[in-house]
């Protein structure tokens, strides 16, 4: 047991008491709201909107929802953020030094979201609420002075014409890391500016032997890849051979529940697992006590959230947003009621659509989970599927015919009769009997969701399912250029999208 793993975990540990608030969440979200107002008063979207009345007035939270309109990313791109790239004081104080290029598992190219100082430090300290929370499991004192392995998109960033950089909101963070963190930060800057996929991860192969890892972060499907990478090459049963002291594993992304049997299979020991929810528009929630995966909102790190109800009340039947949706507040909101998440942000971003649902699983403290993407919802012919729908029959399925699945694509296409099909894609390397899976997937579904089972009986004539190999998986995202550290993948897919896939597989017959 080491003495600075003893010295490191009482510091935290002492740190977690001395920090302590004793408003409301409300009261806090409230002071957040008045904060960001007050800072962005003077930009162009302050005085076109008022922010400076708004403070005034009686009510700052209604007044703030009455004169401000609710944007999604091509309004205040086209119309704001699009300008913050060539003039400062925009939406924000100052001219961003960045601009975050989304992974692009929604709409047809990358979305630059404005990145600021602020914002750098905001999501720094939400990371320090998680350090914060680590005295709340037990984790050995060896944990304490181990090295972390943050699995990121490159830190090499582009230059922008107009003086900023660009690249992927990890890759900006990584970039921004002050020189201390080299001190426990795996695998270093050198090899995270890494521009290709491949040789970043047999560079992190080749340093493995030398790390003492405790801790890694990222997406799950990557970090699966690169670990299983790890084990083959240093002819390893598992990767607590190498790294005995790696307890803890921060997912992000997307939900980790399809890949927990394949993260058993290369551990040696039991390590937990930590959600965190870190977007190119904040770093908004984290797991913070054991035994769940729910996450802790972050209440005052420069955000100020809304909830519009994923329901009649803020959507239309295909998840769009209603002309004047509901909005509520966190004193509000109620557990297990899907919401679309609203931010208004330290990046200069104001009531904006970021194109999450999310659901409270509870209010004392406020902790929710992702269950999906607006676009995500499959609803074609009325089938009304959200994400978490989907993810829970892929379980399923895996847990009664004993298969491993991790990703899946489904699209609602147009069979050669012109009638509405569901055609799904699963990714697995073990041979699956794919009529029996087809069937037990249509059947679980109309248990689970009665409008599925409802349009399975009029408008949406049948599934089809198609089966392909990891590396098939990972040559069509090479192809189409999503392959990396950050990469988050479409579950739900356009006809266009579902049609091209499934001419890639049949070119590789």
């Amino acid at each position: 047991m080491g003495l600075v793993g003893s010295l490191v975990k009482k510091g935290v540990e002492l740190n977690q008491k001395l920090s302590f608030s004793t408003k409301q969440p409300q009261e806090t979200q409230e002071d957040q709201l008045r904060e960001l107002l007050d800072k962005a008063k003077n930009t162009a979207f302050g005085k076109y909107y008022g922010f400076s009345e708004i403070l005034h007035s009686t009510d700052v939270l209604n007044a703030f929802k009455a004169e401000v309109p609710i944007h999604d990313y091509k309004s205040m791109h086209e119309r704001w953020w699009k300008k913050q790239q060539e003039h400062p004081d925009i939406t924000w104080p100052g001219k961003p030094d960045f601009f975050a290029l989304s992974s692009g598992t929604t709409g047809k190219s990358s979305k630059r979201i404005p990145i600021t100082q602020d914002f750098i430090h905001s999501m720094r300290e939400v990371g320090t609420s998680l350090i914060r929370s680590l005295p709340n499991f037990e984790f050995p004192e060896e944990l304490f002075e181990s090295e972390i392995l943050m699995l990121s998109s490159t830190a090499n960033l582009s230059k922008h014409a107009q003086g900023h950089l660009e690249g992927e909101i990890s890759g900006i963070n990584v970039s921004n890391f002050p020189g201390w963190y080299d001190l426990f930060y795996r695998p270093g800057k050198i090899i995270a500016a890494i521009d290709n996929w491949d040789q970043r991860v047999q560079r992190i192969v080749e340093e493995a032997p030398n790390w003492n890892i405790g801790a890694i972060a990222g997406i799950p499907s990557w970090v699966l890849l690169m670990l299983q990478e790890i084990v083959k090459k240093h002819k390893l049963a598992h990767i607590h051979e190498l790294w005995p002291n790696f307890s803890v594993y921060a997912s992000g992304g997307v939900a980790f529940d399809t890949y927990a049997e394949d993260f058993k299979a290369i551990c040696g020991k039991e390590i937990t697992i930590m959600d965190t929810y870190l977007a190119s528009e904040g770093f908004f929630a984290c797991t913070t006590r054991p035994d769940t995966m729910s996450m802790e909102l972050a209440l005052s790190h420069g955000y100020f959230y809304e909830f519009i109800p994923f329901d009649e009340r803020g959507v239309d039947d295909q998840g769009g947003l209603l002309a004047d949706p509901e909005s509520h507040t966190l004193d509000e909101v109620v557990p297990g009621q899907e919401y679309v998440l609203v931010i208004s942000s330290c990046a200069g971003a104001w009531r904006y659509v970021i194109g999450d649902t999310i659901k409270f699983t509870s209010t004392n403290p406020h902790e929710i989970k992702i269950t999906g993407r607006t676009k995500f919802f499959l609803n074609v012919v009325g089938s009304q599927l959200s994400e978490e729908k989907m993810d829970e029959a892929i379980l399923h399925i895996s847990e009664q015919n004993n298969v491993t699945i991790n990703e899946y694509m489904v699209a609602a296409v147009k069979n050669d009769s012109g009638e509405y099909i569901h055609q799904w894609i699963i990714v697995s390397d073990v041979e699956v009997d794919r009529e029996k899976i087809s069937a037990t997937l249509d059947e679980t579904l109309k248990k689970a969701n009665k409008n599925y089972k409802v349009a399975r009986s009029k408008s949406l004539k049948g599934l089809q399912l198609e089966v392909v190999s990891k590396e098939i998986y990972h040559s069509y995202l090479e192809k189409s250029n999503k392959k990396g550290g950050q990469v988050k993948t479409p579950k739900v897919m356009s006809e266009s999208k579902m049609n091209q896939f499934l001419d890639f597989l049949r070119s590789k017959v």
